[in-house]
C-alpha cells in the first residue's frame, strides 16, 4: 500500500551543491533519494520544502515522498542514516496524509545565520559562521531589521534567477542577538524567500552595524527596488535553515 512519508533532516551543506539533486553534482536531495531507492527497491522522488543554495546548513528541512512498503517509519529512518555516509542526518521519519506536501503545505520557514564578531576568526567553527572583526552596532542592525518586518517588495535583496511571479514577501519576524561575547545570530521568519534573500538582508544589515549606512539609509535600499542598492551577498557558510513551520 502506498504511503506518504515526512522527513526532518539536518545536514552539513559545506560540500555539497545545494538541495536540489543536479547530473553529475553531490546533492543533498540526491544523496537522500539514492540510499531510499537501495533500500525500498524502488525508484524514489522526494519533494523538499524548498531549495537551500551550496553551502547552506539545515538543522530543520522538511521533505516527503510516496512510497509502496511495510516497513515502518523508525526502521526507514534507521536504514537511511546506516546508510548514507555523508553529513545528513534523518531526525524524524512518519507516516503522513496522503495529501501532505512539504513544499505547498508550507506556512513559513524560519532562518539563522550566524556571525563571529571579534579580532581573530576561529579554528574550529569556521565553516559555520561569518567572521566579521570589527565591532558592530547591534542596536543599528535591530532598526533595520525592525524595517523589514512586515509586507513589502523585496527585489532589492534578490538576487537574478529566482522563480517567481511576485518579489512581495511577509517578514513574520527578525531580529539580532548575542549568543555570547563574540558570537551573534540573525534570526528571520517569512511566508517565502526570495533567492539570497536572506544573504543579502544580513550583508546589507551588517553595512548598518559597521556604521557604513544609516538605518534610514537601508529603509531607502529597500523602498528603491534595485538590488544594486544593497550590500553584496553574504557568505553561504553562516546560514541554516532552522524549521519549517505547518499548520
Amino acid at each position: 500500500m502506498d504511503k506518504n512519508f515526512k522527513l526532518i533532516i539536518e545536514y552539513d551543506g559545506t560540500n555539497f551543491f545545494g538541495w536540489q539533486i543536479q547530473n553529475d553534482r553531490k546533492t543533498i536531495q540526491g544523496e537522500i533519494e539514492k540510499a531510499l531507492s537501495l533500500i525500498l527497491n524502488q525508484k524514489i522522488k522526494i519533494t523538499g520544502s524548498g531549495r537551500t543554495d551550496a553551502g547552506v546548513h539545515a538543522f530543520g528541512q522538511v521533505a516527503n515522498f510516496h512510497a509502496d512498503t511495510n516497513i515502518q517509519p523508525q526502521n526507514l529512518k534507521k536504514g537511511i542514516n546506516s546508510l548514507i555516509k555523508h553529513p545528513i542526518v534523518i531526525r524524524e521519519c512518519s507516516i503522513v496524509d496522503n495529501d501532505f506536501h512539504a513544499r505547498y503545505n508550507a506556512v513559513s520557514k524560519e532562518y539563522h545565520y550566524f556571525i563571529l564578531n571579534r579580532e581573530d576568526p576561529c579554528a574550529i567553527e569556521r565553516q559555520y559562521q561569518w567572521h566579521i572583526r570589527h565591532p558592530l552596532d547591534i542596536e543599528a542592525m535591530n532598526k533595520c531589521c525592525q524595517a523589514i518586518t512586515g509586507i513589502f517588495d523585496f527585489k532589492s535583496f534578490e538576487n537574478t534567477g529566482s522563480p517567481r511571479s511576485s518579489t512581495i514577501r511577509e517578514v513574520f519576524f527578525s531580529s539580532i542577538s548575542h549568543l555570547d561575547n563574540s558570537r551573534l545570530v540573525f534570526k528571520i521568519c517569512a511566508k517565502g524567500f526570495l533567492k539570497y534573500m536572506v544573504r543579502n538582508f544580513i550583508s546589507t544589515i551588517v553595512l548598518t552595524g559597521l556604521n557604513k549606512i544609516t538605518p534610514h539609509e537601508f529603509t531607502r535600499i529597500l523602498e528603491a527596488r534595485d538590488r544594486t542598492k544593497a550590500g553584496p551577498t553574504a557568505p553561504a557558510h553562516g546560514l541554516f535553515l532552522k524549521k519549517v513551520n505547518y499548520s
